[in-house]
């Protein structure tokens, strides 16, 4: 797995750790549309 240049201008899948809700965006959305809950880049690792 490569790491994600956090100033690249591709969209990139977001996913939801309270709904799992995915959305693809060119920024972080900080907080899910569907239910607030936090964000996390799904092409990075979770630790």
């Amino acid at each position: 797995m490569k790491d994600v240049d956090p100033e690249s201008d591709e969209k990139t899948p977001y996913e939801c750790f309270e709904c799992g809700n995915i959305i693809i965006a060119e920024d972080a959305p900080g907080q899910c549309p569907d239910c607030g809950g936090p964000m996390r880049n799904r092409h990075m690792p979770l630790e």
